[in-house]
Order: structure tokens, then C-alpha cells, then sequence
């Protein structure tokens, strides 16, 4: 069975600990709920920015998020593809696994998802490469190293599954299972193409299952692209003959640090004062709730009809969670009649 190979530095250490710190602070501040779903929100769509323009998107920040709100922008198909792909594997990510079990299968969904209209061949879209491709920095055109031969991957893929589901990786810090999983997936090299996205989304994956996403607040793509010569370089200061992932770990954790920390600074700076987090504590939204809150986020509105069709309910119950809402101080209503609609408040 696959076994990663690393010692524990004072760096990596540190950063855990930062990190472990961080990550409780912003649980436990208080956030009215339209400003949670909003950082997630725009984490999506940043970490999608990122992850594309790393394997040389163009679109910009600005474009990519007007794809993500529905709207118009002048770029190539498959440019476009590329960006819809990914931010819809972020927004549905908890749906490539089982139970907080991730099998082959998922792993095969996620890059057929994350590829799908954009490769070369259709063909290669969820499917294992069947010739020798190499590891490359975009920018340099430096070849970083030779992956294991394509008769190879089949075996090491089912090793590497077998050690993330095993009870050695749930005892590992999440971060470290994430950073251990990033790198040996990109050794592997399973794919034609998309392997690095479906890595970047893979240990995205690994921190949702290990409930360390932070309600799905940071990202880690986005340290990636601000230094893509730091993010080849750690990646290329790998022994490929002992496979000491140390060196790696210390960049990734680092990186996690990093991204955490501004998500707490942003965090507590949206936080409400002591004495109304004493009073009212943290406001949990239900799934329904949540999911209302982020289709106004999209859309500018809703009306009591979308939110039937929404949930498939009848409109009694409708008028029940939009009366919740309300309540909470999270919509308001607009409009008389029959057009009345609900916007954030």
C-alpha cells in the first residue's frame, strides 16, 4: 500500500498549529448568514480563477465571475468551458465521495467534470492516460519530471485510494492528507490532461470530507497562481528516487496558512460586536435556507413560485420558510400582489 514519505519540521509544526488556530477563531465568530454565503461565494469563483489561469486560461477575474452570475463574456468555448467546469465541481464537490469514502470511481467523475468538452480527445475525459506524458512548467516550458509509465497508473491509483480511505491517513492532520494526496496525484500523472485542476479539486475534496474547509471560506488555488514559479519549484524539489515529500509539505502548509489567515482577517472584520454574539449567538441556516440565500445571490431576487419549484413544495410551505427568513433579518419584501419578490435585506 502506498505510504507517503515526510518528516514532521518545526515549519510544518508552526503551520499546523497557525492554521488549527485560525480555522476555531473563524467557526466561532459571528456572521449574519447573507455575508457567509457570499465568502463562499467568492471563494468559488477566486478558486476557480485561479486553478484555470494556472494551466493558461485567460479569462480574467472580473470575466470569470460573470460567468459565474450567468452573464455574457468574449472568450473562446472552450476558455469558457474550462471555468464553468470547475466552478460547477466546486459548488456540487461534496457529491465525489460516499460517506467520507472517496473510491476510484469518484476520482474518475471528477476529472471527466472538471475536463469535460475541453480536451483534445473526448475519450480522455475520466480516463486513465494510456501513453507517457511529462510534468512542465507553463511558463518556462521546464520540464519538472517524467511520471510513472501508463502501465503503471491503474495499480498506483488503487494503492494511493486504498491509503486515503485507510485508518494511517485518518489519523493525519487534514491539511497533511490534503497535501499528501495533491502531490501524489500529480506524480501519478493519471490523465492526458487536467491533472493538476482535478489535484487542486481533489484536496479541496479532502478538507470538505475532514470538515477543515472552514464553510467552504478559503481556498488554496489562489496561493498557487500569485507564485506559479514557487508553486513548480516546490513540486519539483521532490526526490524522485526517495519521494521525501517534506519540502512539499512545508510549501503546502505554508499556503494553507497563508490563505486561512486572510480568511480570518476578513472574517473578523465582519464579525458583529461581543455583546450581539452574546445575545444571539451564531444564526445556522438549514440546507433549504442556505441554498434560497445563494439563488438571490445569483439572481438579484426570488419569488415564493421559484422556491416551490426549487423544493418541489407546495406554497403554504414556501410562505413558511420565507416568513423563517424574514424574521431572521436575512430578506425583505418587494413589490405588490402578484409580483412580489424577496431580496437580501
Amino acid at each position: 500500500m502506498f505510504k507517503p514519505i515526510f518528516r514532521y519540521t518545526d515549519s510544518i509544526v508552526n503551520n499546523l498549529i497557525e492554521i488549527t488556530s485560525a480555522r476555531e477563531i473563524i467557526l466561532n465568530a459571528y456572521l449574519v448568514p447573507k455575508w457567509e454565503v457570499s465568502l463562499r461565494r467568492e471563494a468559488i469563483i477566486r478558486a476557480t480563477h485561479a486553478s484555470t489561469a494556472i494551466e493558461g486560461n485567460p479569462l480574467t477575474l472580473e470575466e470569470v465571475s460573470r460567468l459565474a452570475r450567468g452573464r455574457k463574456v468574449t472568450a473562446t468555448r472552450r476558455a469558457k468551458q474550462e471555468v464553468l467546469n470547475y466552478l460547477n465541481v466546486l459548488e456540487h464537490i461534496e457529491k465525489y465521495q460516499h460517506k467520507g469514502i472517496i473510491e476510484e470511481k469518484h476520482i474518475l467523475s471528477l476529472h471527466r467534470d472538471i475536463t469535460r468538452e475541453t480536451l483534445g480527445k473526448p475519450e480522455w475525459e475520466g480516463e486513465y492516460r494510456k501513453i507517457q506524458v511529462y510534468v512542465g512548467n507553463r511558463l518556462t516550458k521546464e520540464v519538472i519530471f517524467m511520471p510513472p509509465s501508463q502501465e503503471k497508473v491503474p495499480s498506483l491509483m488503487k494503492n494511493f485510494i486504498k491509503w486515503l480511505n485507510a485508518e494511517a491517513s485518518l489519523k493525519l492532520h487534514p491539511v497533511l492528507v490534503a497535501g499528501i494526496s495533491h502531490y501524489e496525484f500529480v506524480r501519478i500523472h493519471l490523465f492526458v490532461d487536467g491533472n493538476g485542476r482535478t489535484a487542486r479539486a481533489l484536496a479541496t475534496l479532502i478538507l470538505y470530507i475532514r470538515e477543515f474547509d472552514i464553510k467552504r471560506f478559503f481556498i488554496l488555488d489562489d496561493y498557487y497562481d500569485m507564485e506559479r514559479i514557487a508553486y513548480y519549484n516546490a513540486l519539483k524539489s521532490v526526490d524522485q528516487n526517495t519521494l521525501d515529500i517534506t519540502k512539499w509539505l512545508e510549501y503546502f502548509t505554508e499556503g494553507v496558512k497563508i490563505s486561512i489567515l486572510r480568511v480570518k482577517e476578513r472574517v473578523l472584520q465582519l464579525s458583529i460586536e461581543g455583546k450581539k454574539r452574546e445575545k444571539k449567538g451564531q444564526i445556522a441556516l438549514t440546507d433549504r435556507q442556505m441554498k434560497i440565500i445563494e439563488f438571490i445571490q445569483r439572481n438579484g431576487k426570488i419569488s415564493s413560485g421559484d422556491i416551490q419549484k426549487m423544493f418541489n413544495i407546495s406554497r403554504p410551505a414556501a410562505y413558511k420558510i420565507i416568513k423563517k427568513l424574514k424574521e431572521l433579518g436575512i430578506i425583505e419584501q418587494k413589490g405588490k400582489g402578484k409580483v412580489i419578490y424577496y431580496v437580501l435585506e
